[in-house]
């Protein structure tokens, strides 16, 4: 008896020692108050559909409430530092996306936060491309015609974005680098003001998300010339992809991940993950990425930390070779 007295006491001495017993007791307790997601952009926009998408299922889910908050500037690297500087106790995620994870490193070499080092990678949530739309009155179909255009037309095409050092822009000058041609860019800092020059003419050609343009379409203001991702869309299954009509291998999506604080448990992230992953495999929470252009691709932290690591180093190469520069 004295023996298995003596075992049992060795074992739970080995298991403070490890740090086992608080993992399980912080698992078992987990969460024990709400939890706040950074939104590193303003209401309105695409990040903050996914947070007010998959907010209230996982409260349900945790029975905690998640608290938005949304913390704009500098192209979403502020929202991202101030995750990235929380305690790491499960309490503060942030939606990270192409542009303040993957395309900053590239930009700012001063960047306040390392994606690599900073942040522990949850899941990512969703896939959304890009549409090439043109003016009616551009004479071409496809990116393979207006590549041969752009070629006896040098810096007379104008295609708009986003904004300087967008995903958008970077979505053109991938077509220009590829195709040999010069374009000029112009850079929006919104749709409103961008549609209006496509409208007029102004501008020939514009990368839009595609919840911009069944409307635009339908009313012939523009027409589709390409779909930025590998696949074409069931939304648009007439319009080819990029890939198959002038860049082979071109695919150029806007991702979204939700990310922690580096550190942060791991009972916290596996829980984190598990809640999200079933939340974005609901039908109905599908189709609402559907109706905005996009889809789910839930997956294992261990997937998205892979995909951010290729992710920065496939768009710092895209923003070396076209020499793009943000102030």
């Amino acid at each position: 008896m004295k023996s298995n007295t003596y075992n049992n006491i060795a074992f739970c001495l080995t298991l403070l020692a490890t740090g086992t017993i608080t993992t399980i007791a912080y698992a078992q307790t987990y969460p024990a108050k709400s939890i706040r997601w950074i939104v590193p952009f303003p209401p309105g926009g695409g990040t903050d559909f996914v947070v007010r998408t998959l907010a209230q299922k996982l409260s349900e889910a945790l029975g905690q409430q998640i608290v938005a908050d949304n913390r704009p500037g500098s192209s979403g690297t502020i929202g991202l530092d101030v995750m990235a500087k929380a305690p790491p106790d499960g309490y503060t995620i942030a939606l990270g996306q192409t542009g303040n994870v993957a395309l900053a490193p590239a930009f700012y070499p001063k960047l306040p936060y390392d994606p690599r080092r900073d942040f522990a990678p949850v899941t990512r949530v969703s896939m959304a491309p890009f549409m090439l739309v043109a003016h009616p009155s551009l004479p071409a179909k496809n990116v393979r015609e207006l590549i041969a255009l752009a070629k006896t037309r040098p810096d007379e095409i104008a295609f708009g974005s986003s904004g300087n050092g967008s995903l958008s822009h970077l979505a053109g000058e991938i077509i220009k680098i590829s195709g040999g041609v010069r374009m000029l860019h112009v850079p929006y800092k919104g749709v409103a003001l961008a549609a209006s020059d496509l409208f007029s003419g102004r501008i020939s050609l514009y990368v839009s998300p595609l919840q911009n343009l069944a409307g635009w379409i339908q009313a012939g203001r523009v027409k589709p010339i390409g779909l930025t991702r590998a696949q074409r869309s069931n939304a648009f299954p007439d319009v080819p992809t990029i890939a198959e009509s002038g860049v082979p291998g071109y695919d150029v999506t806007n991702w979204y991940g939700v990310l922690a604080p580096a550190k942060t448990p791991a009972a916290a992230v596996t829980r984190l993950n598990s809640e999200l992953v079933r939340i974005l495999r609901m039908p109905d929470v599908q189709a609402r990425f559907r109706d905005e252009g996009g889809e789910v691709a839930p997956g294992t932290p261990e997937e998205l930390s892979a995909f951010v690591n290729s992710e920065i180093q496939r768009w710092g190469k895209v923003v070396h070779d076209a020499g793009v520069r943000v102030e």
